[in-house]
């Protein structure tokens, strides 16, 4: 079993297990934000991101059975011949709060990739309201109104987003800035 992964072998491994397209646009997004906050904390940039990019390794295969989530991934990787205790932590954690997990944030890690992973979700849907539908001009300001507009992008999980501050240490306004910023770097490939 290999204690570490490179970013070819985890866009192997990616490519083989998810292929449903937003899945695949959205664990690109985390990738980008979590190697943004890695370096804003001081962090391995190449381990987060390649966290940030694995987390939902498994969507393609549970069939909505989120009892699976996490755990499958964490499988799917081992079987793959990888044994990374850290990411795989990290990558279960981030369930919790889901019904069928009992699931527990506890490292910086943990809450990083649980909040970057579901400001993805705030930030897209924000674009697709935008008229152009571009991120360009997307402002802070602009995500933190809605993030306090539960109805809007409902399913975004805004504890997680707002825990960044008391849990990581970090601004949630510097949070959300880094994520636009990332998902900036990507906007061709992600469409926006």
């Amino acid at each position: 079993m290999k204690d570490k992964i490179t970013y070819e072998q985890a866009k192997k491994i990616w490519n083989k297990y998810l292929k449903t397209e937003y899945l695949r646009l959205h664990t690109r997004e985390s990738e980008v934000i979590m190697r943004k906050l890695a370096n804003h904390f001081g962090e391995d940039e190449e381990f987060w991101g390649i966290t940030g990019l694995l987390h939902d390794l498994d969507m393609d295969s549970i069939n909505k059975d989120y009892s699976l989530h996490g755990k499958k991934t964490v499988e799917i990787l081992k079987e793959e011949g990888y044994n990374i205790p850290e990411m795989f932590d990290a990558i279960i954690a981030h369930t919790e709060g889901l019904k069928e997990s009992d699931a527990k944030r506890k490292t910086r890690l943990d809450y990083v990739l649980a909040a970057a992973e579901n400001i993805t979700g705030l930030i897209s849907a924000y674009v697709l309201v935008r008229p152009d539908k571009k991120i360009e001009g997307t402002k802070v300001k602009s995500i933190t109104k809605k993030i306090k507009d539960k109805a809007f992008a409902a399913s975004v999980n805004r504890q997680f987003i707002n825990d960044i501050n008391e849990k990581a240490g970090m601004d949630r306004s510097i949070f959300i800035q880094l994520s636009i910023d990332a998902m900036k770097e990507i906007a061709d490939e992600i469409g926006m």
